[in-house]
């Protein structure tokens, strides 16, 4: 059996912000994001298996390699997926595969994700005494369990499962017990699994087509757009609204529709981006990481990338479709997976520039940006996110 996936859709979660001396208003904030390898032969397992999460604070200093006692065996690594609602734990995924499996993968170009062969669990991280709770452990319900995010209950963990083949959006309690499908009737590939501020209604895509559903999988309801490809739907902040990618695969924009399934519009043109951003220096048969657009702080607005004769830039577009472009990058410039600041000041983002994928923060008003990651030829940073609250120093 032959599956085809991608790495779990990672989440954009609130936080807070606090003066530094160095420079008014540069926040001060923990952020956690994934550093690999990207120019390993032997394509794209040789080089997924150096993912290491790590934390550091928003300038770059005190970074640091979270739970590597995670990556216990050589085809194991760890990747950073989000922050708990107060900020005191990390989502971290840890993953694993066959060698033998990865090398099939690389010779027919597509994922065999089955038992056996490959393993992702999600684990949460206390930032204090860096303790681990394998959460999807707990009456295991699949081998294969990506993209967990806290419900706005606080009580509830939303997450993803390839349960016999087919992935499926799910609910548990905070202790990891009981798991159960909220896909509802009917249903098949689900990805894109997230839950509206108020926790009542939750979205997805299922077979590249978005759908709404009560938190508990019933009502489930199609979002026609008439597109053969629909991607990553996220709920605006008051939750009136739901933004996606829509189009052609490789050639899709953003969408948005209101929560009732009403006005559906296509806010900009994203002038044929392919809509990924590719994290690897050697061929990837998967086409690299998901590209998708994000909500502003207020809601009022839209960030996303756009493709220019020779670089990927940064746009910023309203809800009536009026768009800015943020940045203007010499040539080969890729900017890729923005995250917003909850006060609307700044954005944390990606940028690939004289072949080395760093993470960089601009504020919004003066343009100013900072370099936080400083690799060398040959690694990358990837993924993204601001710590959901900003808590007394414990480091």
């Amino acid at each position: 059996m032959s599956i085809k996936s991608c790495l779990p859709v990672l989440l954009t979660l609130t936080w807070c912000i606090e003066a530094t001396g160095d420079e008014p208003g540069l926040v001060k904030s923990l952020i956690g994001y994934t550093e690999l390898q990207t120019n390993l032969p032997g394509g794209r397992h040789a080089n997924v298996r150096t993912m290491r999460a790590m934390v550091s604070q928003i300038d770059g200093s005190n970074r640091e390699e979270l739970a590597p006692q995670l990556v216990d065996n050589p085809n194991a690594w760890t990747q950073f997926a989000g922050w708990s609602p107060n900020g005191a734990e990390a989502v971290i995924a840890r993953g694993w595969q066959d060698p033998e499996n990865a090398e099939w993968e690389e010779t027919n170009r597509t994922f065999r994700m089955e038992p056996g062969n490959w393993m992702l669990d999600s684990f949460l991280v206390s930032l204090k005494n860096k303790e681990s709770r394998n959460v999807t452990a707990v009456d295991r319900v699949s081998h294969y369990n990506g993209g967990l995010f806290f419900l706005p209950d606080r009580r509830t963990l939303g997450f993803t499962a390839l349960i016999n083949g087919v992935s499926k959006p799910c609910l548990m309690d905070l202790d990891g017990r009981n798991k159960r499908d909220v896909s509802g009737d009917g249903s098949g590939f689900a990805y894109g699994y997230s839950a509206s501020p108020d926790g009542k209604i939750i979205s997805y895509h299922e077979n590249y087509q978005i759908f709404i559903a009560n938190a508990d999988g019933t009502n489930k309801q199609h979002i026609p757009t008439g597109n053969p490809f629909n991607f990553g739907p996220t709920w605006s902040p008051d939750g009136q609204w739901l933004l996606f990618l829509s189009g052609e695969h490789g050639h899709s924009n953003p969408y948005v529709v209101r929560r009732d399934g009403h006005d559906l519009r296509k806010l900009a043109d994203q002038n044929s981006y392919q809509g990924w951003i590719l994290f690897l220096d050697v061929d990837d048969f998967h086409q690299g990481s998901s590209d998708t657009p994000v909500w502003s702080a207020d809601g009022q607005s839209v960030f996303f990338t756009i493709k220019t004769a020779t670089t990927t830039e940064l746009c910023q577009v309203d809800l009536e479709g009026k768009s800015t472009q943020l940045t203007t990058s010499p040539e080969g410039t890729l900017h890729y997976h923005p995250k917003p600041s909850n006060d609307g000041n700044w954005i944390l983002y990606g940028s690939l520039r004289k072949g080395v994928r760093q993470l960089f923060v601009r504020n919004l008003k003066t343009s100013a940006e900072h370099q936080i990651t400083h690799l060398t030829k040959g690694r990358g940073a990837m993924w993204p996110h601001w710590q959901s609250a900003q808590l007394p120093s414990e480091r």
